[in-house]
């Protein structure tokens, strides 16, 4: 039979496979040279189908060998792979990258964690322009994958066609299977047909790569910073602002884990922005709840706030360190790596007294009392005058006002105005971002989703401006306190201070110069007429 000797050896391969080395790596002849595109997914248990799925004049079957691995999943807290269309698997030492057109991508012994701090191979680059730096990956569930060698055959017991088929099992309710195959030369017609054939088949059902690895690992891709909201059009204020301040809380309340675990630096970001959006619709929301309610809110969701600060500056810091180091001389480089060694230390610090605080039984009695408060509103929150009105109405009026305003103060910007100035553009600017995210289903996307970007674009060159602003002043102080000092150590630490002071006051004036510039951008034709039509125009009509 042609390509038998070829088969045999195959599979003498394939039993002699342990877990030190990598699995599915392709073992083709040189005859493979027509490809069907790439691998396909399919929900549920593809080798069984394929096993009942008789003879005729062209059939796929599978080889007699069968192996099956323990497999951990893995991904970021936040989904970055699932939604790539990415499944990471650790087999063994070796990580398996599936849902590339070309996949599996395979690096041996390689363990994941910060993409970044992992050892150079195919995998790593892979991941790099997927991945956030500032997330590390961790694993999220573990499956049993059985992999089996599939074959094309005629009638005459001929190979058409190899390939391989994983199936990957979380729970008899969660399998997903993938299957490889290429074509021998000459043979894609009749491939395509079998292919056409399963697709059809019972049993299994197609699927996107994202559909697959969702069926798989759900929780992969559960996880929303930015939560969208389903709400009727005519909804009420108070309900809509509840239920924004409910997905919030919840967004919050999913990254505590992760801030005690020290997982990465991303979980105590997400928590502060999420607490930020509940006390600013508490802020924003005029007159939605009654005065005494809003006081009483935003006073304790600021009290959870400012447990984090500390913690927060310091990752800010050691996030920016390599960056630091490069905007001062060699020389000066020393100093530097002796205050982010303070700061680390400061840090271990802060972070041990935060996830001691998250772990608390106050915290817990207080962060369980306000998630409480929400979830029946009606009973337990003061409600203000404009509690009933119509939530779209209340978001046109406090939209359109809050753009009208930074109007006006960007427009009398110019080299004269004091940096205050500017840093009250930056915060209307970020009530702006948060009102209409807030607003957003109330809306239609491809109306309101162009000014939020045209939005975020000038929110840029001013958060450049404010980091700059708030990494001199807190730096300042940092120097203020080594002023005097005459050891050797906090003597390099104050030089390389003053040295690091002098480039970001340079970075913050250009940021400065760039804020008119971007207001121009920002105050485009389409922009103006975009905000008109949608906030003001309608508001006249309603």
């Amino acid at each position: 039979m042609p390509g038998l000797h070829s088969d045999q050896r195959f599979r003498h391969r394939l039993r002699r496979h342990d877990i030190r080395r990598p699995i599915l790596r392709c073992e083709i002849g040189d005859r493979m040279s027509d490809r069907d595109g790439g691998p396909r997914w399919f929900g549920g248990d593809l080798l069984s189908t394929v096993d009942a799925s008789g003879s005729g004049q062209e059939r796929l079957e599978p080889d007699g060998d069968v192996r099956e691995i323990d497999v951990r999943l893995v991904d970021t807290f936040d989904g970055a792979l699932a939604g790539a269309g990415r499944l990471l698997l650790v087999a063994g030492r070796d990580l398996l990258l599936f849902g590339d057109s070309q996949g599996p991508i395979v690096q041996v012994t390689a363990a994941p964690g910060f993409v970044a701090e992992m050892e150079e191979g195919p995998v790593r680059d892979a991941l790099l322009p997927i991945v956030s730096p500032l997330r590390r990956l961790v694993e999220i569930g573990t499956a049993r994958m059985i992999l089996q060698r599939i074959f094309l055959l005629d009638e005459i017991e001929k190979t058409m066609a190899r390939g391989e088929a994983a199936v990957l099992a979380t729970s008899p309710d969660r399998t997903i299977s993938l299957l490889r195959m290429e074509a021998l030369r000459g043979y894609a017609r009749p491939l395509e047909r079998a292919l056409a054939g399963l697709d059809a088949a019972e049993g299994v059902e197609r699927l996107s790569a994202g559909a697959a690895i969702a069926t798989l690992a759900p929780q992969g891709a559960a996880y929303d910073a930015k939560p969208a909201l389903d709400l009727p059009d005519d909804a009420r204020a108070f309900r809509a602002a509840n239920a924004i301040i409910r997905a919030h809380l919840d967004v919050a309340r999913q990254n505590e884990t992760g801030i005690a675990e020290n997982t990465d630096s991303e979980f105590l970001h997400d928590y502060r922005v999420a607490l930020r959006k509940v006390r600013s619709v508490v802020s924003l929301f005029r007159g939605v709840y009654a005065p005494e309610t809003a006081v009483e809110l935003k006073a304790r969701f600021g009290a959870l706030m400012a447990r984090t600060g500390r913690l927060r500056d310091l990752d800010v810091y050691i996030i920016e360190r390599d960056a630091y180091l490069g905007l001062v001389p060699p020389q000066l480089r020393p100093g530097l790596a002796l205050l982010f060694e303070d700061f680390e230390a400061e840090r271990a610090d802060e972070h041990r007294a935060l996830a001691g605080h998250l772990r608390s039984k106050a915290y817990r009695r207080e962060i369980k009392a306000l998630t409480r408060l929400f979830e029946k509103p009606g009973k337990r929150l003061g409600k203000g005058d404009a509690a009933g009105q119509r939530a779209r109405d209340l978001a046109q009026r406090l939209i359109w006002a809050r753009y009208r305003k930074i109007c006006a103060i960007a427009g009398a910007i110019d080299a004269a105005t004091p940096d205050a100035e500017v840093h009250r553009l930056r915060i209307h600017c970020k009530k702006l971002r948060y009102l209409m995210e807030f607003f957003a289903p109330f809306f239609p996307a491809d109306k309101i989703d162009p000014l939020v970007r045209s939005l975020k674009k000038l929110q840029d060159t001013l958060g450049t401006f404010n980091d700059c602003a708030v990494q001199q002043a807190a730096l300042s102080g940092k120097l203020r306190e080594l002023e005097g000092a005459h050891d050797a150590h906090r003597l390099d630490i104050a030089t390389s201070l003053g040295a690091l002071l002098s480039v970001l006051d340079q970075r913050q004036r250009k940021a400065r110069n760039r804020v008119v510039a971007s207001f121009s951008a920002f105050d485009a034709k389409t922009t103006r007429s975009g905000f008109r039509d949608l906030f003001k125009a309608a508001r006249a009509a309603a």
